[in-house]
This record gives structure tokens, C-alpha cells and sequence, in this order.
């Protein structure tokens, strides 16, 4: 027990600490600025197994915030980079490695082999997905996020406590992520850090695990606050998440789809389907006469602001078999030129 031995000391801790710790499995999902955080920390604090997701391959300005990762690993798949530098740190942890995204399709399949999930993802959507698999599932789930210089973090689900419904109801494409707002390296930094801490209260059954609290964090003024949320009764979710959204894989195996990009047409990456159409969302008001409603059609953009403003400027015009896609155009590109 060498290795712990710092861990050992702590009376909190000690030996019977630190085989539950050893005996915990945590899920990290997304391999971006704060799963990079988290992931070194679980693995040398002695984590029995640790399961990493993500479909995303290194890019240059991913490197700022994302440190697990170096220029040498530009181009390749997050989850195997990451995977083969973990194993370095301590490879007494069994890592499993998911080289995808998760979706209403695999979500409950992954989930069901770990004790706690950690959402390190940028986006809105994916939480809810998370969030809903958790209740199906009886999992807590850490919650972080960061926007510009202020992060959230929150346990939810924690022993049947509130979850992330109880807190945002209804939140799904309204909110911009890192990539649209902008963020420093060191505030995804912190909340990963956070997290971490998250996860081993509730492994060690600690006192003040983040439930029904949702710490507030100022990098800029370097102030923090709690907001106190209760649970609140939810209609039972019928699916993993909510019927306006629906997987790429799973809409494209529909007959009669059409698949609308409501992008600029300048905005990359490019896609291009046999059954898609870009109408972007400032001409849909007057271009939403060329689609036809007998078809299914399936939107996307780059964050998901845009699609849910699209969907429901379709609905005025009496357009009834509408969907959001759960991916976002950077996921939907990778899919399908994998």
C-alpha cells in the first residue's frame, strides 16, 4: 500500500477507505477539458476501474484545456490516447475504453457496468440523456459545467436525491457551450477538480455530497455560492430522453427522413446526405414552404440553440413530425465518415 500511503494517513480514509475506493467503478463520459481534469486524479487515487467515452479525435485547440493530451496526439482518437496514458499513470486500475458517443441507443448498456458516472460533456442535450439513464438505472451522477469564467458542479441522483430535472426542467438547446462561448483552460481545470472530489464522497459515504446543492464558482472574482434545489415530482420518462430528440443512427433507419441542417451554409465541416437538405434558420420562415410535411424531419446545427428555434418555428407552421437530433453537426460528420 505504498502507493497510498498519503490516502492511508487520512482517518477518513484508511485501509477500509481505500478498498472501497479500489472496489468503485466510475464511468467518465467525454474525453474533453474536464474529463482531462478528472480522469489522471481517479486512476492514481486507486479507482478499481474506470470507463472513459467518447467519439471525438484530438484537434489542435482542444490542447489548451484538454492537458491528458500533446500535439502528438492531434488527429487521433481521444479515447485511445487517453486509454494508453492512463495505464502509464497506474495500471493496477482496469480502464475500459468506449471509442463513441453515447446515445438513447447505448447509453443504458454502458451505464449499467459502474457505480457512478461523471458527465464531463459540453452539452445541454447530453445531460438529460445522462440524467435520464441515471434514474432508469439507480446511478449518481457528478455534475460540472463551465461557462466562460464560472462553473457548476452538483451530484444528483445521489441516494434517490434530486436530479438534474429537479434543477433545470427544461433547458435542452438553449445555452451555449464552451466551443460557441469561449473558456480558459484553468476554470475547466478547477471543476474537474471538483468533480473529483465529488466522486470520492460518494464513494466513502462522506457528509455533504453536493445533493440538492449546486455550488457556483467565480474564477474571475474567485467567489463561490450554493444554490439549494429540492426534488420535484417529474412525469416518468418514457424513453432515455425526451421524444424531440432521436439519435443520427437510429433516424437514418427511418424511411421517409430528412435530415435539416439549419446552419450557415459557410459553417463547417460540410455534410453531406442523400436525404438532407441546409436551409439556414434565418430564411427557414420563408423557405420552410419547399419541405414537405409528410415527411419526418430531423434537425441539427452546430450548438442545438438553433434547432429547437427551428423546431418550433415549424410547429407554427403546422408541421408535425419533428425531431432534434441529440448530435451536434462536429458528432454527425464523424459518424458517418468513420
Amino acid at each position: 500500500m505504498d502507493r497510498y500511503i498519503k490516502q492511508l494517513k487520512l482517518n477518513k480514509i484508511g485501509l477500509k477507505g481505500q478498498a472501497k475506493i479500489e472496489k468503485s467503478k466510475v464511468l467518465v463520459v467525454g474525453v474533453g477539458g474536464l474529463g482531462s481534469a478528472v480522469l489522471p486524479y481517479l486512476v492514481s487515487s486507486g479507482i478499481g476501474t474506470v470507463g472513459i467515452v467518447d467519439g471525438d479525435n484530438v484537434e489542435l485547440s482542444n490542447l489548451p484545456r484538454q492537458v491528458i493530451f500533446n500535439e502528438d496526439d492531434i488527429g487521433f482518437s481521444k479515447v485511445d490516447r487517453a486509454f494508453n496514458k492512463l495505464k502509464k499513470i497506474n495500471n493496477q486500475t482496469k480502464i475500459i475504453k468506449y471509442n463513441s458517443f453515447i446515445n438513447d441507443d447505448n447509453v443504458k448498456e454502458i451505464f449499467k457496468n459502474f457505480d457512478i458516472i461523471v458527465d464531463a460533456t459540453d452539452s445541454i442535450n447530453m445531460r438529460y440523456l445522462i440524467n435520464d439513464a441515471c434514474v432508469q438505472l439507480k446511478l449518481p451522477f457528478v455534475y460540472g459545467a463551465v461557462y466562460k469564467f464560472q462553473g457548476q458542479v452538483s451530484s444528483f441522483n445521489y441516494n434517490s436525491g434530486p436530479t438534474y430535472r429537479c434543477l433545470f426542467p427544461n433547458q435542452e438547446g438553449i445555452v451555449e457551450n464552451c466551443e460557441d462561448a469561449g473558456v480558459l483552460g484553468s476554470t475547466v481545470g478547477l471543476i474537474g477538480m471538483f468533480q473529483l472530489n465529488e466522486v470520492i464522497k460518494i464513494i466513502l459515504n462522506f457528509e455533504n455530497v453536493l445533493s440538492g446543492k449546486l455550488l457556483i464558482y467565480n474564477t474571475l472574482l474567485s467567489t463561490q455560492h450554493f444554490f439549494n434545489f429540492k426534488k420535484s415530482e417529474q412525469k416518468k420518462v418514457k424513453g432515455i430522453i425526451e421524444s424531440n430528440y432521436i439519435s443520427f443512427n437510429k433516424a437514418d433507419k427511418i424511411k421517409n427522413t430528412l435530415f435539416l441542417d439549419v446552419r450557415e451554409k459557410k459553417e463547417i465541416p460540410k455534410i453531406y446526405l442523400k436525404n438532407g437538405v441546409n436551409i439556414p434558420l434565418n430564411e427557414l420562415s420563408i423557405k420552410n414552404k419547399l419541405l414537405k410535411k409528410s415527411k419526418n424531419i430531423v434537425i441539427f446545427c452546430q450548438s442545438g440553440k438553433r434547432s429547437k428555434i427551428a423546431l418550433n418555428l415549424l410547429k407554427e407552421n403546422e408541421f408535425l413530425n419533428l425531431k432534434l437530433m441529440t448530435e451536434n453537426a462536429i458528432e454527425i460528420s464523424r459518424i458517418i465518415n468513420k
